[in-house]
């Protein structure tokens, strides 16, 4: 159960706006790490597919009033490699690599000016070449440094991007809590702020992003050799610095974007075969200078030791 879980949380890809004069969003695709945040897998080699889907029908002001509707879709299929080492490091800790390709396809329409822009293929590949996990009898707890890569296609002039046309550094930790002796209740939290740099061929900035995920999840009775967990799920998001960049006006430099859902979700693990699988429901509520919805996420992940 802990190596699927893991894997199936420790992707990232490009999620936020393609132009930084126009950014609502960090690349940190929310809610991806609700559950089982601070565990790193056994040892050996796994493998994860997680699937996104956000939805979003509005887009909000900075009072949190909706200035304009529409639809802005983003689909990921998300395909992640992690490896574990045997050798344990710094007080017994777990220490693992990961990589993630994604594949993207985003759409944004107007109910005025009708469609807007839209595109698909490989979008920003996330790489995190150090993440250090440390197991105690009611937790776990990880901390890891990470990057994305801008391999998906970005021209300033064009509205079909898929990549964001700027590399990003990101420091991460994530925490699972067992408050009871049973470890039937779970209480995890994931934390990562995003360090952007400066976009290719229009020298803007964006602001960098502190992200939150957390869940509660409740174990049902077992029913063989599976698990299932229940329960409910979250996420927030903040922009935590100026956008600058000679696009970028002094109003859209001002502007701080605040993202915050609340969801539900489920984890099945099937030890015996080397599988887990997971479900997710979020809905957004309260957002400030960004777009708001919701969204739907599945994930399978399988032990390839």
């Amino acid at each position: 159960m802990k190596r699927g879980i893991a894997i199936a949380i420790s992707a990232v890809a490009s999620l936020g706006a393609h132009s930084a004069s126009a950014q609502n969003r960090g690349l940190y695709p929310l809610g991806m790490s609700t559950t089982g945040s601070g565990i790193v897998a056994d040892p050996g080699l796994s493998y994860s597919n997680l699937f996104l889907f956000y939805s979003r029908d509005r887009s909000v002001g900075p009072d949190g009033e909706v200035v304009a509707t529409g639809q802005n879709s983003v689909l990921m299929d998300m395909n992640t490699i992690a490896w574990v080492s045997e050798k344990r490091v710094f007080g017994n800790a777990k220490f693992s690599m990961i990589a993630t390709i994604p594949i993207a396809n985003n759409s944004l329409s107007s109910d005025v000016n009708g469609s807007i822009s839209g595109g698909g293929g490989l979008a920003d590949s996330f790489y995190q070449p150090a993440v250090f996990g440390w197991h105690f009898e009611r937790a776990d707890i990880k901390a890891g440094y990470g990057f994305l890569a801008p391999t998906g296609s970005f021209d300033p002039g064009a509205n079909d991007n898929v990549g964001s046309g700027y590399w990003t550094h990101v420091f991460l930790s994530g925490q699972t809590f067992f408050p009871t002796e049973s470890k039937r209740t779970a209480i995890s939290a994931f934390q990562m702020y995003e360090i952007h740099d400066t976009q290719s061929g229009t020298g803007n900035r964006p602001g960098d992003t502190m992200n939150l995920d957390f869940s509660v999840l409740q174990t049902l009775p077992e029913r063989g050799a599976t698990r299932i967990q229940v329960g409910l799920v979250g996420y927030a998001a903040r922009q935590t610095s100026a956008k600058t960049g000679p696009a970028v006006t002094a109003a859209e430099s001002a502007t701080r974007y605040h993202i915050n859902a609340l969801g539900v979700g489920s984890v099945v693990a099937m030890p015996e075969r080397g599988v887990t699988l997971g479900f997710k429901y979020f809905d957004e509520f309260s957002n400030e200078s960004t777009f708001e919805g919701n969204s739907l996420q599945i994930s399978f992940a399988v032990n390839l030791k």
